[in-house]
């Protein structure tokens, strides 16, 4: 007859034969990361740092909101240029006292404009003088 040894691998296993009972050392163990894992770890490691910069990049929206409203908030016209209008006619129609060349420097900076040409119905936002 035959003697069968099953093991699971667990614990101490026993040997019929000799009575002996032997304990298995673990077999130490080292941690290697992939390229994967290195990815996850630096992505998870850099989470938060993203996530508070999203805050107060979009965050500061609002005080820059207010910022204007505390300093006041510029209030313009609207006028259509006619045939035969200039941006120096404007000018000198929203500021007769003063320097026609700074009003017009306004006027393109506000529109967004080129140069000093404008063309017959087009819509201009314009400073308001005091």
């Amino acid at each position: 007859m035959g003697a069968a040894i099953v093991s699971n691998g667990f614990g101490a296993s026993a040997c019929p034969e000799s009575g002996r009972t032997s304990t298995p050392t673990p077999a130490p163990t080292r941690l290697r990361l992939t390229r994967r894992g290195r990815v996850v770890f630096t992505t998870l490691g850099s989470l938060p740092l993203v996530v508070w910069a999203l805050v107060a990049v979009l965050g500061s929206g609002g005080a820059a909101a207010d910022a204007g409203a505390e300093l006041g908030a510029r209030t313009f016209e609207y006028v259509t240029v006619h045939q035969g209008d200039s941006l120096w006619a404007i000018a000198e129609s929203i500021a007769p006292q003063g320097d026609p060349r700074v009003v017009i420097d306004e006027i393109i900076r506000l529109n967004g404009l080129d140069g000093a040409v404008v063309e017959p119905g087009q819509r201009l936002a314009l400073p308001v003088v005091p």
